[in-house]
Parts: C-alpha cells; sequence; structure tokens
C-alpha cells in the first residue's frame, strides 16, 4: 500500500492553470528589496556586507517563478545557500553570512507542494531537506533550535500542501455537480426522445392500417413521422454535448416546468412573499429548456430562502421572446458582500452553458441578490418544424 502511495505521489501531475504572476508577486518583491537596503543600510554585524546583499536580492527574484518553475527556483534557491554555508566554512567568518531578509526562501518551500508535481515536490523536497541539514550541522547549533528550525522551514509547506488539498477537493465537487447536470439531462433527452419516437410509432401504424384503403392518409402519416422525428433531433442537439460519455440514470420522471412554477412559489409560513410574472409565449418551450426554466427558478427561490437577510419579497419574472427566453429572479434582502457561488449556482451555470445559453449571479446595486439567465430556444416561435412540400 506505502508502494501505492509513493507511486501515486511519484506521478501526480501539476495542478492546471498555474498564474504565471499576480500583482502579490510583485508587492513580495518590492517589500523583500526594500527589506534588503533597510537592513544592509541600519545593521551594523553584516558579515560580507557586498556578498549578502546579492544573496538576498537573489532570493526576492526567485519567487517570480515559484508557479511556473517551482522545482528549479527551489533548486537555484538551496543551492546557493549550500554553496554560501560552505564558503563560509572555508573563510570561517565571526557571524553567520546572510540577511534576515533572506527568509523569503519560505516562499517557495510553500509554492513546491502547492504548483509542483509529485516528483517536482520529492526532489524539491530532497533538496530543502539536505540544505537545511547541512546549515544545522556546519554551525553546531543546539539540536532543540535544529529542531525549531526543521519546524519552521517546513511548516510552509504543510501549508501549501493543505490550500492544494483543499482547492482539488472543491474542484472535484464541483466536477461531481455538473456531472449530475449532466446526468439530469440525460434523463430529460431520454423522456423527450421516448415521447417523439412513441408518437412516430403509434403515426406509422396508423398509416400502415390505412394505407391499403386511403392512400392519402399514408402520405399524410408519412409527414406526420417526418414531423415527429425533426423536432426529436431538434431537442437533441442542445444536450448531444452531454451526452457523448456519459450514461443515463435510472430514475426517469418528468422533469417539472414552467407550468409548475406557480406551485413552487407557494413558499411556506409566508416569510417570503413571492412576485411571479410569466410573459410571452411558454406553452411551447423544448423540454430541455422548459426544465431548465424551472430549475434556476428553483434554485434562486431556494436560496433567497435560506440566505438572504431580511427580505421581504422575491420578484420572479420569465418572459419568452422570439429567439430565448429570459429570466429574472431578485430579492430585497440587505446586502451583506459578495459572496461565493455555491455548487447549485455552479451547476445551473453547467445547464445554461450546454444549452447554449448565459447565467449571471450576483449582489444588486443596492440591495439583494439577483440571478439572470437567457436561454435560446430550440425551436421557431410557432414550435412546429419548418419542412418541404412536395
Amino acid at each position: 500500500m506505502l508502494r501505492d502511495d509513493l507511486r501515486t505521489l511519484w506521478t501526480e501531475p501539476r495542478p492546471p492553470d498555474a498564474p504565471a504572476r499576480v500583482w502579490r508577486d510583485w508587492a513580495v518583491l518590492a517589500a523583500g528589496l526594500a527589506g534588503v537596503v533597510l537592513e544592509a543600510t541600519l545593521r551594523e554585524n553584516v558579515v560580507w556586507r557586498p556578498v549578502a546583499v546579492v544573496f538576498a536580492v537573489w532570493l526576492c527574484v526567485l519567487p517570480l517563478w515559484r508557479r511556473t518553475r517551482p522545482l528549479a527556483m527551489v533548486t537555484l534557491a538551496f543551492g546557493s545557500v549550500v554553496l554560501l554555508q560552505v564558503a563560509s566554512l572555508v573563510a570561517a567568518p565571526r557571524e553567520p553570512v546572510g540577511l534576515y531578509t533572506g527568509t523569503v526562501v519560505l516562499v517557495l518551500v510553500y509554492a513546491l507542494p502547492r504548483w509542483g508535481s509529485g516528483r517536482e515536490i520529492v526532489l524539491g523536497g530532497a533538496v530543502t531537506l539536505a540544505a537545511a541539514a547541512l546549515c544545522s550541522v556546519t554551525d553546531e547549533t543546539p539540536i532543540v533550535e535544529n529542531v525549531v528550525g526543521f519546524v519552521f522551514l517546513l511548516l510552509p509547506g504543510v501549508v501549501g500542501a493543505a490550500v492544494r488539498f483543499r482547492v482539488t477537493a472543491r474542484e472535484r465537487q464541483v466536477e461531481q455537480v455538473r456531472s449530475r447536470e449532466r446526468e439530469q439531462l440525460a434523463r430529460e433527452l431520454h423522456d423527450t426522445v421516448a415521447h417523439h419516437v412513441s408518437a412516430m410509432v403509434i403515426i406509422a401504424q396508423a398509416g400502415r392500417v390505412l394505407a391499403g384503403a386511403d392512400p392519402s392518409a399514408a402520405v399524410e402519416a408519412l409527414e406526420g413521422v417526418e414531423e415527429e422525428g425533426a423536432r426529436t433531433l431538434e431537442e437533441m442537439r442542445a444536450m448531444v454535448a452531454a451526452l457523448r460519455d456519459r450514461g443515463v440514470g435510472a430514475e426517469l420522471a418528468p422533469p417539472a416546468g414552467v407550468a409548475d412554477l406557480e406551485r413552487l412559489v407557494r413558499t411556506p409560513g409566508g416569510r417570503l412573499r413571492v412576485d411571479l410574472g410569466l410573459d410571452g409565449e411558454l406553452d411551447a418551450l423544448p423540454p430541455a429548456v422548459d426544465a431548465a426554466v424551472y430549475r434556476i427558478v428553483q434554485e434562486s427561490v431556494t436560496n433567497a430562502l435560506r440566505h438572504a437577510v431580511d427580505a421581504t419579497e422575491l420578484v420572479v419574472r420569465v418572459a419568452a421572446e422570439r429567439h430565448s427566453v429570459r429570466v429574472s429572479v431578485r430579492d430585497n434582502g440587505r446586502r451583506i458582500g459578495r459572496g461565493r457561488d455555491g455548487y447549485g449556482l455552479t451547476g445551473l451555470r453547467e445547464r445554461a452553458t450546454l444549452l447554449g445559453g448565459t447565467l449571471r449571479a450576483g449582489p444588486g446595486t443596492d440591495r439583494g441578490w439577483h440571478v439572470d439567465a437567457e436561454l435560446p430556444r430550440a425551436r421557431s416561435e410557432s414550435g412546429v418544424h419548418s419542412r418541404s412540400r412536395r
């Protein structure tokens, strides 16, 4: 088991989308250089002052590449520490060489497990421990101080590993939410296809029965089959991206839609009054869009009931336009900050994206939380697929 764990660690890839540099990098560099200048100017017992200053500046510059080259930066930093320690052994100065500002190297210790691959973490950790061990032996410091120094050196690495684990766990949960949304879309697609194919079978059976007595009825039956087949293909195009490598779940209950919104907004207890407004032709929406509208309103109402501070009213508007459907949900609660999207909103964004639409959520300019979505209609306004006439 230990061998498998080590093999897994060794093959662990780097975290994706690591930023090259952000504003914090320049802030760390500026603070480090300012510390070098102040310490070199004000501190009197600096040994080999020019060498110490150059060495400290070198350590301040290396963190600029800590995310994209974590192993290389750790190797350069602690390799320089080893070289300086060896030079100190040869020259035997009265005091240790270096500036206290050199502790900026702890940023590299944090970045190694946070942004490095598994093999980079192992190799970089070995370099770090070797350099720390050499410094402890050559400095002839007491054992207690050596232990405290090791703990102080390794603590940023532990923090970096914890941050990486937390971020990875959240990304895994977000992916699970997206997978559930895709599975739900798969169930809805199953219902849609089953409905249309059943209608095609019935029409075809009727046409076969009537073909001998009334040929024109058979032609009309074929046109009906063509109509239902075209509608089925049109519904599938909205969700086919979600089904290329996903399975269909076992629960195939018909999804709720716009017609169920009246029942949904009847909140128990009367704590939050819901003003529902429906505008436009909402009866002929494709099943995927119909279910998505319901899910958006459902999640928004649930979030308002749970998290809206001092809210008394929730305004829900669903408007059908010629080529799209717009959904707006707004509460009048007290604004307490920007907040962070939960997994429910993440799933709704995934659903809207798969359908070719958009969803935005955030605090309002004055009060409350606003959710706005725009979903494309998969059919024309009449809900009838156009076909060529013979």
